[in-house]
């Protein structure tokens, strides 16, 4: 049987203190331990930034939009939902995709039925969009336009996550509601 030998106290002590004492990777081990959690804290800003920015885009271009319809000249035009989807899209391609976009253009009976809840996307088998509707209304009606993104998040560190649908996504929506000019 081999003999095991064993260190004495005092040695365990020197070689102990003399680890304690070596300053050489401190540095390092502490800016592992505050990376991390700054970094964690960069991505969740930057991604929260970034779902605002597209939030606050698409109001702007909903309330632009809605104007050819408040105004008559979407119905003068007969424009279809296409028309007016791809109204909306040319102002906000460039942080958007044009495909994710959803339209809806209803017409309310009375401002207390005008329904201005988000509106999810339901898909037929082909994977198309089926419960969009394009009613932009006649003179005095009033409307309401609802324009939704869905918009991609990572999952954050520390489990920091904005999505609110299925597979890391965020439904952003844009709200008008409206009573239409009447003709002249």
């Amino acid at each position: 049987m081999a003999q095991v030998k064993i260190p004495s106290v005092k040695r365990i002590r020197n070689r102990s203190g003399a680890f304690m004492k070596d300053c050489r990777g401190a540095t390092a081990v502490e800016f592992a331990l505050v990376a991390t959690p700054f970094l964690a804290l960069l991505v969740a800003i930057l991604q929260t930034f970034l779902v605002f920015f597209a939030q606050e885009l698409l109001e702007g271009v909903v309330q632009q939009s809605s104007r050819q319809i408040l105004t008559g000249q979407t119905q003068s035009q007969q424009a279809t939902q296409a028309a007016f989807h791809q109204t909306v899209c040319n102002q906000v391609s460039v942080l958007f995709t044009c495909s994710k976009i959803f339209v809806d253009v209803r017409v309310a009976t009375s401002w207390s039925t005008a329904d201005t809840s988000a509106l999810v996307p339901t898909y037929d088998s082909q994977g198309n969009v089926n419960n969009m509707q394009f009613n932009p209304g006649n003179a005095g009606d009033i409307v309401v336009v609802r324009v939704m993104y869905l918009w991609p998040v990572l999952l954050g560190p520390l489990g920091f996550n904005l999505s609110n649908q299925p597979n890391n996504m965020r439904l952003i929506l844009a709200t008008a509601a409206f009573q239409n000019e009447p003709s002249s």
